[in-house]
This record gives C-alpha cells, sequence and structure tokens, in this order.
C-alpha cells in the first residue's frame, strides 16, 4: 500500500521509517555503501551561485555552504560555515559571524573570512540581471577581522539578512576557481558542502559523493547521490516505478500525483510524502507592451481569471488559489485581490474595458517555460486562454521555451505577458513582495513602489520579531492589486515519492523546500 503523510509544520514531520513498518531499519550507520537516485524535471540553468535566484539551488544546497542555513525542523537560520553569527547593535545593521576552524574547498584551499568576503563581493560585482545580487540591497560592505571573523555592515536596518545569508545563492566559494568579474561556466563547482559535484552532464545528470572534508550541520544519512534530470516528469515517474531511480522531487503533475495517492497500479511499492508549500505561481505584464501596459486590460484579466476552475481541471487538488502574492502559511497573509475583484464576472471585465475606450477584443501573447514548474504548466496556459477568450473580449496565443532561453527572454523584456513560478528564498512575508519590486526586480522589468520600497520594507526590516510586521504587508499587498502588475494564480503543495525501501522524504525538505539530498537512506531487513 502506499503512504502519506501530511507535514503542516517541520515540528510535526512523522518517521517515514515508524510509517513504513516495524519490519524496516535504517542502515545508515553500517559498512553498506550508500547509493542513491533522485529524479527531477528541474535542471540547474547554472552552477554558479552569482548567477542563480532559481531552481539551481537544489544542486547547490548540496554542493556548497553558507554561513548560515536552515536544517530541517528550524524556523530561524542556524550556523553551517559559522560557528556562530548575531547582530552586534540594536539597530540590525551590523551582522558578525565567526568561521568554524579548519575549514576548507574541495581543491584544498582555505576557507577563510577573505573567502567569505570574496564569495558575497563578486556577486555584486558581476551582478548578474535577474541574479541574486538584487538579495544584497541592503549590503555596505563586508569587513574581515583575522582568519574567522566576517562582518557585515548595512546601509540600513534589515532583521532579513541573516535569512538571505542562509540561501544558497550566498554559498560560498573558492577564489582560485571563481573570477571576481565573470561566472564560472565549465561545468564543474569547487565548493566545501555535504557533497562533491564528481560529474555533471546538463540535462542529464548530476553524480554526487560525499566529501570526506565537510564539516557542516548536515548528518548525511548516505554516501551518494546521483540526481536525473527529465524532460517529462511521466518519464520520471515510469523511472520510478522500475526502479530506475530511488525517488522524485519537483515536477509531478497533479495526474500522477492523484494516481500515487489511489494506488492505480497496485504495486504497492511506493510512497508518497506531502508538505504544504509556500510556492506560488503567477502571472507578470509588461508595462512597455502596447496592450499589457494598458492598467484596463490588466484588470479586465483579474476580473476574468477563475481561479477555482484552474486549480480543479489543470491540477486537481495538489494546489489551491492564491489572491495575494503572500501565500497561506506566511505572516501577513491577505486575499487582496478577491478583495478587490470578487468572483469572475465578464460583465465587469467587459464595462472595465469599455470605460477606457477599448471596444474590441485584446490580441496578447502570453509565454510560459516548459522545463521548470512540471508538465501542468501547457494545460495550465492552455486553460488561463480558454477562460480569457470564452469571455470574447482577449485572443490569446499561446508561446513557451525551455528555462534557459525563457529567462533571457523576460529578462530582455521580450514578452507581453509570462508565467513565473516563487519557491521562497526564505519564509518571511518579505521575501514575497520585496523580490519583485524595486529596480531589480526578478521579473527582469523594474517595478517602481514607493509605498512598498520606501516605506514598508524600511518599516518592517527594523523588527527582528518577524510576526510582528503583518499589518505592514497587508497593506503591501494591497498595494501590488492597484496596477495589477503581477496577478497571483495558485499555491502549491509539495511531494516527495520514493520507494517503500527509501527513508527521510519527510525531512528531505527544508524551510526553504530545497531538496536536502543526505536526508534520503535506503532501509534493510532485519
Amino acid at each position: 500500500m502506499f503512504y502519506r503523510a501530511s507535514l503542516q509544520a517541520a515540528a510535526a514531520l512523522a518517521s517515514l521509517s515508524l510509517l513504513a513498518g516495524c519490519g524496516l531499519l535504517s542502515d545508515s550507520g553500517s559498512d553498506v555503501e550508500q547509493k542513491l537516485a533522485v529524479g527531477t524535471t528541474s535542471q540547474p540553468s547554472t552552477l554558479d551561485p552569482a548567477a542563480a535566484w532559481d531552481g539551481s539551488w537544489e544542486l547547490m544546497r548540496n554542493v556548497f555552504q553558507t554561513l548560515v542555513s536552515f536544517p530541517t525542523g528550524s524556523t530561524s537560520p542556524e550556523p553551517d560555515a559559522a560557528d556562530h553569527c548575531k547582530f552586534t547593535d540594536t539597530t540590525s545593521t551590523a551582522y558578525r559571524c565567526t568561521l568554524r576552524e579548519g575549514l576548507k574547498f574541495s581543491n584544498g584551499e582555505k576557507l577563510d573570512a577573505e573567502a567569505v568576503k570574496y564569495s558575497i563581493d563578486r556577486i555584486r560585482t558581476i551582478a548578474v540581471k535577474g541574479g541574486p545580487v538584487g538579495m544584497l540591497g541592503s549590503l555596505d560592505r563586508v569587513e574581515t577581522k583575522g582568519d574567522l571573523e566576517v562582518v557585515f555592515h548595512l546601509t540600513k536596518p534589515d532583521a532579513t539578512f541573516p535569512f538571505i545569508l542562509a540561501t544558497p545563492a550566498m554559498s560560498l566559494v573558492a577564489p582560485d576557481e571563481y573570477s571576481a568579474h565573470k561566472i564560472r561556466d565549465d561545468g564543474k563547482v569547487t565548493g566545501s558542502g555535504p557533497y562533491l559535484l564528481d560529474a555533471y552532464k546538463q540535462g542529464d545528470r548530476s553524480e554526487l559523493v560525499k566529501n570526506p572534508d565537510y564539516k557542516g550541520f548536515a548528518d548525511r544519512k548516505n554516501d551518494a547521490v546521483t540526481i536525473r534530470y527529465f524532460k517529462e516528469s511521466g518519464a520520471m515517474v515510469k523511472a520510478l516505478k522500475k526502479n530506475e531511480i530511488d525517488a522524485t522531487y519537483r515536477g509531478l503533475s497533479a495526474k500522477e500525483v492523484v494516481s500515487l495517492e489511489d494506488n492505480q497500479d497496485k504495486k504497492g511499492d511506493l510512497q508518497l510524502v506531502e508538505t504544504v508549500g509556500a510556492d506560488i505561481r503567477f502571472l507578470v505584464f509588461n508595462p512597455k507592451d502596447p496592450a499589457a501596459g494598458k492598467p484596463a486590460v490588466r484588470r479586465a484579466i483579474a476580473q476574468l481569471v477563475d481561479r477555482d476552475a484552474l486549480v480543479a481541471k489543470v491540477y486537481q487538488g495538489t494546489a489551491e488559489p492564491l489572491y495575494s502574492m503572500v501565500p497561506k502559511g506566511i505572516a501577513g497573509h491577505t486575499t487582496s485581490f478577491f478583495d478587490t475583484f470578487g468572483d469572475p464576472d465578464p460583465k465587469k471585465a467587459e464595462k472595465i474595458l469599455t470605460d477606457a475606450g477599448i471596444t474590441e477584443p485584446v490580441a496578447m501573447t502570453f509565454w510560459f517555460t516548459t522545463d521548470r514548474y512540471g508538465s501542468s504548466t501547457a494545460p495550465e496556459f492552455d486553460e488561463l486562454k480558454r477562460q480569457l477568450e470564452a469571455s470574447g473580449l482577449f485572443r490569446i496565443t499561446l508561446k513557451s521555451r525551455p528555462w534557459n532561453t525563457f529567462q533571457d527572454g523576460f529578462n530582455k523584456g521580450e514578452y507581453p505577458v509570462f508565467g513565473r513560478g516563487w519557491f521562497p528564498d526564505f519564509p518571511d512575508p518579505d521575501n514575497f513582495i520585496a523580490p519583485f519590486v524595486g529596480k531589480d526586480s526578478i521579473t527582469g522589468m523594474p517595478y517602481a513602489k514607493d509605498e512598498i520600497t520606501k516605506q514598508v520594507l524600511p518599516q518592517t526590516r527594523k523588527e527582528s520579531d518577524r510576526g510582528a510586521v503583518s499589518r505592514q504587508f497587508e497593506v503591501a499587498q494591497k498595494a501590488l492589486v492597484d496596477d495589477v502588475r503581477l496577478l497571483p494564480l495558485w499555491q502549491g503543495k509539495l511531494y516527495v515519492a520514493a520507494g517503500e525501501d527509501i527513508g527521510g522524504g519527510e525531512r528531505a525538505l527544508d524551510p526553504q523546500t530545497v531538496m536536502q539530498m543526505w536526508e534520503l537512506y535506503r532501509k534493510a531487513s532485519w
């Protein structure tokens, strides 16, 4: 039979090994070498942290270290490469970290304070458009004190800065192997994380082996992991059922999840672990496009989109409607779009357009990526097209590209309307607002929103008690409704499907929903 665990919070995680039956135990401490294979439809777009603000983090978390990190079950950053970190003042403008002693990179180079400074500084020097430089807006300078101490001086109070340092984008790299002025593109990694990247073939696989010199928080329950990249989730599920891979993460379609839950193949040798996710999907409108640049057009689309139908038809209960950029489960979540537009209404949408002098059907092109968010993306956009055209107010053309070229296109402002997904950098409402506004918006287009960038964000970043910032973020969510530059659609649930003999699936996704490969292990009989 299948086993399904519903994980509402990290503190309530259940033991998968117990769910699988008392006749099995972990042999992660035995002399048998543990080698696992994990499948995903989300392959890295880059191997260089200075360019990564996307699903590339999945690999980076496992081969690099950050100063602090989010172990499973944590609600705030905890030491990784650092021995300890803290703000040194009451205004949250100076953050000091002391490194563990004896750290080194996989090339033998010393991981010291200067290497930390180098790693962070090169992100800002290279400044990849749409890259993680946008996360470092509050950083003034990095100071080193001896070999082990690093102080981050901020231009303004920022209580979220430790959360930023915990993201894989802030991974520490070996200065001798990474240019200070350009992205590394030789397909290799030189880090200090739990695993070494033994081999990498773009679009095919990553071969990870245990790093013998690793010093950090990860308790590795296996010795090696092969990550296989699939173009289609159907092929990934087939590989799981044929025991060619041991587990999957990212990319299961709703139909596949439902099938696994219902055990339609009756094989009884698989399990499915579910957790409520904070990942969201939304549409981005290009203000420079002749049609999408008109507020009335954007508001009419917001009035027409039927999220309930979208979720029911395409995602079959594996997602839920989202009416704000801040999802359920995150402090300050609201339903601001529903509060403004209510239920889908073609007559109201038509009035919005005619009041703006638009009387003919609006022709628009919607873009989406084919290989980043799973096999349900194309059906999702088919359903959006159906809904908008059924009103008689729009004529929609759909176009798509693989992620690498798709990302390049939206960073150049090529698309009138396009779909984006967002997996949280860290579990805080700031992370569902700040990345999308300002000159370094991750949408690739500057989004001036002074009410947020000059008021809400500066005020809330002074507050170390993150539960006390909800009211300000309610204001920010309302501000995003006013011009509908972003239109939230749904938030998802996350699933790990695995063989019955695989343990650790319930702990593998950290609070950033990044896969920690070291939590997986193969069980053995008594």
